[in-house]
């Protein structure tokens, strides 16, 4: 596997350290968890569908945080005292913790669990001050108005 120094990055872009701090974060392949198994989806040109499949996992044993641009799903299963006896054990309902980097503007909307899979909804929502507009332009009197002062 390559591993890239991003240190003149940090040294030559100034207002870019997330971003680089994502780059750093996303080569560990340790850091990323592959239990439970999840898809993310494109569903629409500003909404986004995360499915994990979470087979053997009640509502109560699944919590759905955010804090800042992070959403963390965690599962914990509560202890089973019955006394089993598995000539297979294929359902691996083991604790998880997974944790997904959000965009700027990008929310939780919504959240469900049917038949074993988790679905979380997300959505791009720019605020009106940062989407684009078209400005008008009024070629008489600003006109006029710039000549006067230049003479």
């Amino acid at each position: 596997m390559r591993t890239f120094d991003l240190t003149p990055l940090y040294r030559s872009a100034i207002g870019f350290d997330r971003l680089a701090q994502l780059f750093d974060e996303s080569l560990r392949a340790d850091a990323q968890p592959s239990y439970p198994p999840y898809n993310v989806e494109l569903v629409g040109e500003d909404k986004y569908r995360i499915t994990m499949a979470v087979a053997g996992f009640d509502r109560s044993e699944i919590e759905l945080e955010t804090e800042r641009d992070q959403l963390t799903v965690t599962g914990r299963k509560q202890k089973d005292d019955t006394k089993r006896t598995y000539l297979h054990r294929g359902i691996a309902a083991r604790d998880f913790e997974h944790r997904f980097q959000l965009a700027d503007h990008v929310k939780v909307v919504g959240a469900k669990l049917d038949n074993g899979l988790l679905s979380i909804e997300l959505v791009r929502e720019i605020p009106e001050a940062l989407k684009p507009r078209k400005i008008a332009i009024d070629g008489g009197e600003n006109v006029q108005l710039l000549e006067r002062e230049a003479a």
